[in-house]
């Protein structure tokens, strides 16, 4: 069946649009604290209860299997508007911390109507090529993540509010047009009923176990660097004062050029395998985080900015590898749980690295930090190695 050459395209777009939801609050932090007074622990807060709000919301939509018994357009809309919604509650006045969280929570909540079934929609699209089809949808996840940081380092030129704003009409347009565009694709073979088990049932499938655990050593890492980015940019600046960087912009590029990556990754995936080219990735990824405390110790901002970049890179760039893995090992009928539950488990992990780097941030010496990172990879590896999983 030949596929309409909008799919893709649309679905991408739509992706890239409702994701950039989830580090809108990132983007803006600086302006954020100081209008509501909050602590140097803010970020970690914010970004733990997107990241658990988005961990909630997989959970209970893997346990009722909602985007195998329904339509995944209109769960992704629904999802889309309502994240829209909860993305601007920091626009009124009186809020504390604990608000805040709330409301970042209610985003991620929905954040998992969007990511995951994005992904579902792709698998019930494209069977050959799956790999390169997900390179796509992640990196417009990647790009996503990384847009509230380019809209605050354009000069400066977006007040915290309008981000705010832009982000959550960019995620209502997003599941819009996904909506319109998008009907359930020729593969899909909908769930008849309610399997409270199903989640438990894909794990007894020894190759979809071994793509999961490597995806979860992956999820330890990607996002507590992702959240840290402006922090290490930050404390290079103080450890060397004579360089000047646009923190907000510079965050932008080493997180958003793992869209690149990503794409460039399923291209070189139909090459030399997936699960080869996952590991691979993995690997230079946990080499980045054991060689980083030499690294920011350097006094070349070129070097260093280099470096963050290709880590950027690397980072990601297996993402929609694992991700691809976890779907061809699954049946049918219960492939958009898999991919939920999957990210629902992933995403728990990344709260525990996300919370570790934002308590040893006071005691530990920046340049040695990420280090820790690096048990993530290296569980992924040994996951991974010896194990057909493609």
């Amino acid at each position: 069946m030949e596929i309409p050459k909008r799919i893709l395209p649309v679905i991408v777009v739509a992706q890239f649009c409702c994701t950039s939801l989830w580090f809108a609050s990132n983007g803006v932090m600086k302006e954020l604290a100081a209008s509501f007074d909050l602590g140097p622990g803010a970020l970690g807060h914010l970004t733990a209860a997107v990241q658990f709000g988005f961990i909630s919301g997989t959970l209970i939509f893997a346990l009722l299997t909602i985007a195998d018994r329904f339509s995944p357009a209109r769960v992704f809309f629904f999802s889309a508007l309502l994240g829209a919604l909860f993305n601007l509650g920091p626009l009124l006045e009186g809020h504390q911390l604990a608000s805040l969280v709330a409301l970042r929570f209610l985003t991620g909540f929905f954040l998992a109507g969007i990511y995951p079934v994005g992904m579902k929609i792709a698998t019930d699209y494209y069977d050959r090529g799956l790999g390169k089809s997900l390179g796509y949808l992640v990196g417009a996840l990647v790009v996503g993540t990384a847009f509230p940081h380019l809209l605050r380092g354009v000069g400066g030129a977006f007040p915290w509010r309008l981000v705010l704003v832009i982000t959550s009409g960019l995620a209502t347009a997003g599941g819009l047009l996904l909506l319109l565009l998008v009907p359930d694709g020729p593969y899909r073979k909908p769930s008849q009923q309610l399997d409270l088990g199903a989640i438990f049932k894909v794990f007894r499938n020894r190759p979809f176990r071994a793509a999961a655990f490597g995806y979860f050593g992956h999820m330890w890492e990607l996002y507590a660097f992702w959240a840290f980015v402006p922090v290490i940019l930050a404390n290079y600046t103080a450890a060397f004062p004579q360089v000047s960087l646009n923190i907000s912009w510079w965050s932008f590029l080493i997180i958003g050029i793992g869209g690149l990556a990503c794409v460039l990754g399923g291209y070189w995936a139909q090459r030399r395998g997936t699960r080869r080219t996952a590991a691979t990735l993995l690997f230079l990824s946990g080499c980045c985080c054991l060689v980083s405390p030499w690294v920011f110790a350097l006094d070349s901002v070129f070097l260093v900015l280099g470096f963050l970049l290709f880590w950027g890179m690397v980072v990601v760039a297996d993402s929609p590898l694992f991700s691809t893995l976890v779907a061809q090992n699954t049946a049918a009928e219960i492939k958009g749980t898999a991919l939920t539950i999957v990210n629902c488990l992933g995403f728990s992990i990344t709260i525990i690295s996300i919370q570790l780097l934002n308590v040893w941030r006071i005691s530990v010496d920046p340049r040695f930090l990420y280090v820790v990172l690096a048990l993530g990879p290296v569980f992924g590896l040994v996951a991974l190695y010896g194990r057909k999983a493609d």
